[in-house]
């Protein structure tokens, strides 16, 4: 046990569920989620006392995005089936918040790793086009780009809640 152990705990406590949502965010699984936070922790530990003083957030979720990335370029992506999408009920739909939820989740998961990234750190870890741009190692003219493509294929894939319409009918 090195002696910034408590240190990396006591981040690993205050931090951990947002890095988590980030993990599940990127990866649509809480499974994956859960291993591919864990596993970004323990590469991360043996650094601990050398990133501890210097935005020890930032690395880490650099390094969360990085790791995700690598295993996604080794993941087979074949077809996954789909059925028929139900015509819209004239009805209130209780559920409406749930499916966007959902809708939105799978609609991220679909976009490339980079928009995904870019998507995640920029509007749900709410981090600036500099502080996202720092994190995935680009200019932020990159990150201005994958966003403004990730947005397009977002409205295109959500088109009835991005009007602002009328979810329940």
């Amino acid at each position: 046990m090195d002696p910034g152990d408590g240190d990396f705990e006591a981040f690993v406590a205050a931090r951990g569920p947002r890095l988590l949502r980030m993990a599940w965010l990127l990866t649509g699984d809480a499974h994956l989620a859960e291993d591919l936070l864990q596993s970004t922790l323990a590469k991360v530990w043996p650094k601990w006392p050398r990133i501890a003083g210097d935005r020890p957030e930032a690395y880490v979720r650099k390094s969360l995005v990085n790791l995700h990335a690598s295993w996604w370029r080794r993941r087979w992506r074949g077809e996954l089936p789909y059925g028929e999408v139900p015509d819209a009920v004239g009805t209130f739909d209780a559920y409406a918040e749930v499916d966007l939820e959902q809708s939105l989740a799978a609609a991220v998961r679909a976009l490339p790793v980079r928009q995904r990234a870019v998507v995640v750190l920029r509007y749900f870890e709410d981090l600036s086009v500099d502080d996202t741009a720092a994190t995935l190692g680009c200019t932020p003219g990159t990150v201005k780009s994958q966003a403004a493509r990730a947005l397009s294929s977002l409205r295109v894939a959500l088109p009835a809640f991005v009007e602002g319409g009328d979810r329940c009918g």
